[in-house]
């Protein structure tokens, strides 16, 4: 899935949402699941997520969504297979940001 995000340092739990095509009550329970997810809190209660957190969080809805995992499967994955599946998932990001570039060349023609 490619995510297209403006380069900020924080994004909030809206942007990130809508980027995904899921509701903020999801991004929520998965930083409750996800220890990986450590979105930063205003005195308000407002989340703001970093880039670390949006690459973590494009981790795991690659493996929930994408590939089916359970939660508990996609918990223990991350532990013990962290580096092949980071890896894994970032030949498979670019490959698909190329493929988007190249259909927006093919649309310009």
């Amino acid at each position: 899935m490619f995510i297209d995000l403006p380069e900020k340092r924080y994004y909030s739990i809206g942007e990130v949402a809508k980027a995904f095509g899921v509701n903020t009550s999801l991004i929520r329970f998965w930083e409750k699941e996800f220890d990986a997810l450590k979105p930063k809190k205003n005195a308000k209660g407002n989340r703001k997520f970093t880039p670390e957190d949006i690459n973590n969080l494009k981790l795991i809805y690659h493996l929930v969504k994408e590939r089916g995992f359970t939660l508990e499967g996609a918990k223990t994955h991350l532990k013990e297979e962290k580096q092949k599946t980071l890896s894994n998932f970032d030949i498979i990001s670019k490959l698909e940001g190329i493929k988007n570039q190249l259909i927006k060349i093919k649309e310009q023609l």
